[in-house]
């Protein structure tokens, strides 16, 4: 009777059990403990297209391209299972033209907190690395801090603002995590988001723009491939360019690291929110 028995639980432990699990649930989140401990944590990673595209057709005036370029790149990434590089979106144009509004907008959409979410991470070169004698402490914290987040969490997204006041050595620190490697620093890093926001490329995209406006085409008949010879030229002249090496280039046929979304000078009477 006794081997019979061997390895059944009485109905007290078990019941014991379930209490201790109750307690758990009651005092932690269930989701944090689950992205925690699950294999494929997502974490508070709750991507909304439809909410996004709405948002973006109502209150983005005037940015064909960014529309259309941002949810395509989005939706081919959060579609893949497993993606062999983490999404890096790049965004150029002069100030007021909706690239912060765009940034915010994916947060919102892409995460359950949004901007406040642990796993959305904003950073300004003014704010965040104000002094130069400081850089080698800066580019040691922002290591740690990106490594120990994606480590944390494979779905993360990291903002980079006003990158062309980026010391280029903070720059550097990223480009590993940039590429199409399948670990860095122990880390797998392929489902992060990495947007990057400038307003190098700004002038130059006007002028194509104007150009246009001069040709009497409209607005919407400019195409991305009028752009980017002039988005990678001016990130090449730029002291403080960023993007790891041979990602930026006048030559179209080499392979980017980034995706360029340039955003067109504002028509009269149109807003950003």
């Amino acid at each position: 009777m006794a081997a019979a028995t061997r390895g059944c639980r009485p109905w007290g432990s078990l019941l014991g059990l379930l209490g201790l699990v109750s307690a758990a649930a009651a005092t932690w989140d269930l989701t944090s403990l689950h992205c925690h401990f699950g294999t494929f944590c997502e974490c508070d990673f709750q991507p909304d297209f439809q909410g996004l595209e709405c948002d973006l057709a109502q209150h983005l005036a005037g940015q064909h391209l960014a529309r259309a370029l941002v949810v395509k790149a989005l939706k081919a990434f959060v579609q893949d299972p497993a993606p062999t590089k983490p999404l890096v979106l790049s965004l150029h144009g002069w100030t007021g033209t909706g690239k912060s509004y765009v940034s915010s907008l994916l947060a919102h959409y892409l995460f359950r907190g949004g901007l406040r979410s642990p796993h959305v991470h904003h950073f300004s070169p003014v704010i965040h690395f104000p002094h130069a004698s400081h850089m080698e402490r800066y580019k040691k914290d922002l290591k740690s801090w990106v490594q120990g987040n994606l480590t944390a969490c494979s779905r993360s997204l990291f903002l980079f603002d006003e990158m062309d006041k980026l010391d280029p050595g903070l720059m550097e620190v990223l480009r590993p995590f940039l590429g199409s490697s399948w670990v860095v620093f122990g880390t797998n890093y392929r489902k992060a988001i990495f947007m990057f926001i400038s307003n190098t490329g700004g002038e130059q995209i006007n002028q194509v723009a104007l150009e246009a406006w001069r040709s009497r085409r409209d607005r919407e008949e400019i195409r991305l491939q009028e752009l980017e010879p002039v988005i990678s030229q001016a990130l090449l002249d730029n002291p403080h360019r960023f993007g790891a090496p041979g990602c930026h280039t006048t030559s179209l046929s080499q392979r980017r690291c980034f995706s360029h979304v340039p955003f067109l000078q504002m028509a009269s009477g149109a807003q950003a929110s």
